[in-house]
């Protein structure tokens, strides 16, 4: 698989290659279980900004290099050799570790995770399984993870770069800086007196997906008082670009409220 991952004003950051597996020839019962893993929610997004904003604590954004490598697999999993990898006929590979692509990989990393920031009496929140606390005689930390983005805010600062260090040690760390910028599409930006969240690239990235580049803009997305139903109009031959736009606009809620009531119609 190859992916251009750009930054948040639309500028190339690196190009990526990866290896992955076809998870869709898994079968349930043979090769995986459970695939369910969970994720940080926008409210606990929102929340640790307003902690960080609000008692001025330090803050630091990380990424987990290569996530789901870490995973390490309960079932047996074969796979054929990767192109170029020479190796015996008619034998197969198997993974000691997930792969992307495997329907358990992201469940397999976060157990991995969950199991070693523990070890540095972490607790995950009853309200967020992706979110850690963890308090100290010098200080409270917060650690929120969404698959391979990290946020970290405390009010102590030597704890932080203990707390890097550590998972330097254990995964392979790529340090974004103290200051938060991007984040899960949304773009941060501090001021001195609090903080300005928004939507410029992902919202600019959806009107492209929809081809509307070229349209001319409204002010209302929705004329008051229209309804619409089901029955409305003719089905289309291909909904997935609808249902994809759909979801994309949900998400655009976190930023725009404003257009919640436009969402929730076309939903």
């Amino acid at each position: 698989m190859y992916k251009i991952k750009t930054l948040s004003d639309g500028s190339i950051e690196r190009y990526k290659a990866r290896l992955v597996a076809k998870g869709f020839a898994q079968e349930y019962g043979i090769d995986y279980e459970e695939t369910f893993s969970p994720v940080a929610r926008i409210n606990s997004v929102r929340t640790l900004l307003a902690i960080d904003v609000t008692r001025k604590w330090k803050l630091t954004q990380m990424d987990v290099k290569n996530t789901f490598f870490n995973g390490e697999l309960e079932e047996e999993v074969y796979t054929r050799p990767p192109p170029g990898y020479t190796c015996q006929e008619n034998k197969v590979c198997r993974l000691r570790k997930a792969l992307y692509g495997l329907k358990q990989a992201p469940r397999a990393w976060f157990a991995k995770f969950h199991k070693t920031i523990t070890q540095l009496n972490f607790s995950s929140s009853a309200h967020d399984s992706a979110l850690f606390t963890r308090k100290t005689e010098n200080g409270t930390f917060i650690l929120l993870l969404y698959v391979d983005d990290m946020i970290i805010t405390s009010d102590d600062s030597i704890g932080i770069k203990e707390l890097k260090q550590f998972l330097c040690q254990h995964f392979g760390m790529k340090d974004l800086g103290p200051i938060l910028t991007y984040f899960l599409g949304l773009e941060v930006l501090f001021f001195r007196d609090g903080l300005f969240l928004s939507q410029a690239k992902y919202a600019s990235d959806l009107v492209s997906k929809a081809g509307l580049t070229d349209c001319k803009i409204e002010h209302t997305p929705l004329e008051p008082n229209v309804r619409f139903t089901p029955q409305d109009g003719s089905l289309l031959n291909d909904a997935t670009l609808y249902r994809k736009l759909v979801d994309s606009l949900i998400y655009l809620t976190v930023t725009q409220p404003d257009i919640s009531y436009v969402v929730h119609t076309v939903s």
